[in-house]
């Protein structure tokens, strides 16, 4: 998943013109790195890390043969951390009933000026839609946010996600939140 689609054209939104772009773990280990240390966000991704360790998870999702990291951005200015996965491929797997080609998904919004306010729905909503388009193979995307982030859950929602149940993962559980490809 190149992310061309989405990055060239973009997604035009209420907020402005979302884009998403490649992750560099030098350039972006700043940005990543406050965001992740911000405590809204350190009690679900847990990653509430020095810079340096941020530096080589990015490092590690760059590099990883499933995942591909983005930076969000509306209006050109970075809002957003994505990770986009082969769900079929990856350790979740294992805990729910995974189908070939199963896109996976994680989010954050990072700056608190972008929470609360109807951005997440609207973003997902476009991001699913991208990958459902840009992969005629598969035929839904997953997510998995813990149990306790009720505002991710209801966000997951709106976005068109149904949630299916709830799930034990080695680090939370967490809520299997399913977005099937429209008949």
């Amino acid at each position: 998943m190149t992310g061309e689609d989405l990055v060239g054209a973009g997604a035009a939104l209420e907020q402005g013109v979302f884009t998403l772009r490649a992750v560099s773990p030098v350039a972006d280990a700043k940005l990543v790195h406050g965001w992740m240390n911000d405590p809204e966000v350190a009690a679900f991704w847990e990653l509430a890390q020095p810079e340096e360790r941020i530096a080589a998870y990015l490092r590690e999702q760059v590099g990883s043969a499933h995942s591909t990291p983005y930076i969000g951005c509306v209006d050109g200015t970075p809002m957003s951390y994505w990770e986009v996965y082969r769900a079929d491929l990856d350790p979740l797997r294992h805990h729910y009933p995974a189908r070939t080609r199963d896109v996976g998904l994680h989010l954050l919004v990072g700056p608190s000026a972008y929470r609360g306010r109807g951005l997440g729905a609207a973003l997902l909503r476009a991001v699913s839609d991208w990958l459902l388009r840009t992969d005629p193979y598969a035929e839904r995307v997953v997510a998995e946010p813990d149990v306790r982030n009720e505002r991710s859950v209801r966000v997951f929602e709106r976005a068109g996600f149904r949630l299916v149940r709830q799930i034990d993962l080695p680090t939370k559980r967490a809520v299997l939140m399913v977005r099937e490809r429209a008949a």
